[in-house]
């Protein structure tokens, strides 16, 4: 498929891979079986710019947009989903940054971003709405010339590692109810705390923290867009990129996995007969059913990224669609090379079981698949998302 995409995406891509390959690769296991905060890759992907993946260029970023953040996580998630996990949140959160910027934004954060000196990411959910991601309950109160800031943030990935976070909160008072509001919240602002190191079942490395604002004062310029305007960011902004980074993350996922069985059955042989595993006609049968499923996301998730970087109507509707379909494609995948890998790949830390333990958070994570199957189908029906 990189022979269809842009020249200068391809040539990110190239870099990506490097990167993937002599950084991701050989670290994943130990980040996934220590809980480690992928520094390490974090780091060689700012050194070669790809941090300021979604900064607009004349802001000295790499002006991508959807297309280009699904390209670059589907090749590091195939090395490592919690780094590319990580990356993702950091590239989503900076395009909710970009999407409203005021000179403030541009010079203390998307010129950092682009410089590989700065890293941010989301901090939306909350346990009180769960999936809800789009109802925080953080409240956002005016106090003259700032605001103060007060609630608790729940799954916050780079927790406790960012630079600065994108946090949800209810408007301020001069607004309506039901609108929301974006701030960004700088690293180490007095009024900020942290909750236990994450260590989950899978996405092991993704700093996974709750965060907890009690009084945290920031200047009204810390605001993005204006008051109310979180409904906007939701569907315009955090859902195209959050759906399609997550999309792109698991379409790698499920390419590690494919790759894995379709290299034991090719090296496999009964030592009783001599015959290579590869030939044996029913595992021919699976593989190629595995194979046609994937490539069927893939094209589902890039048709989805093309229609939402040209604005088409119909865009919405297959992006809500791809992260549930590319959730559904990574767990049946790698459940199914689990079985045709055999007692070998059932070992404890052995890649498939790393990799069955990330792919099965792609359903949980918000806007979960269930939920994302409704909003497709109201989208078809012609019916408003909530």
């Amino acid at each position: 498929m990189d022979e269809f995409l842009p020249s200068e995406l391809q040539a990110l891509l190239a870099t990506a891979r490097a990167v993937a390959e002599e950084t991701l690769l050989p670290e994943a296991d130990s980040v996934d079986r220590d809980c480690l905060w992928p520094a390490a890759g974090l780091q060689a992907l700012a050194a070669t710019g790809l941090a300021g993946l979604t900064v607009p260029s004349r802001l000295g970023g790499l002006g991508q947009r959807l297309l280009g953040l699904v390209a670059l996580t589907e090749v590091l998630g195939q090395s490592c989903a919690s780094t590319a996990m990580c990356y993702a949140m950091h590239c989503v959160a900076t395009a909710v940054i970009a999407a409203k910027a005021t000179r403030f934004h541009e010079e203390h954060y998307l010129r950092p971003i682009a410089a590989g000196r700065h890293l941010t990411t989301l901090a939306l959910s909350e346990t009180g709405t769960g999936a809800h991601f789009f109802l925080p309950q953080t409240r956002l109160e005016p106090r003259g010339d700032s605001f103060a800031v007060n609630g608790t943030k729940q799954f916050v990935t780079n927790g406790g590692q960012a630079d600065s976070y994108v946090v949800s909160t209810t408007a301020g008072s001069e607004t309506a109810e039901g609108d929301f509001s974006c701030v960004v919240v700088d690293r180490d602002t007095p009024g900020m705390s942290w909750g236990a190191p994450w260590r989950g079942l899978g996405m092991r490395g993704n700093a996974s923290r709750s965060l907890t604002l009690e009084n945290v004062v920031l200047p009204r310029h810390h605001l993005l867009g204006r008051e109310g305007d979180q409904a906007w960011y939701v569907f315009e902004v955090i859902t195209p990129y959050f759906a399609l980074a997550m999309a792109g993350t698991y379409l790698g996922v499920a390419g590690a996995a494919l790759e894995a069985a379709v290299q034991h059955l090719k090296t496999r042989r009964y030592a009783h007969s001599g015959q290579a595993v590869a030939e044996i006609e029913v595992l021919q049968h699976r593989i190629g059913q595995l194979w046609t499923g994937w490539q069927k996301t893939r094209l589902l998730v890039y048709h989805a990224a093309r229609l939402g970087d040209l604005g088409d109507p119909s865009a919405l509707t297959a992006i809500l669609a791809c992260k549930a379909d590319a959730a559904n494609t990574a767990v049946t995948l790698v459940n199914e090379a689990m079985t045709l890998c055999g007692g070998m790949a059932y070992r404890e830390n052995s890649t498939l079981s790393r990799l069955l333990r990330d792919a099965r958070a792609a359903h949980v994570m918000s806007p979960t698949t269930d939920m994302l199957t409704v909003w497709t189908g109201r989208t078809v029906l012609g019916l408003p998302l909530l």
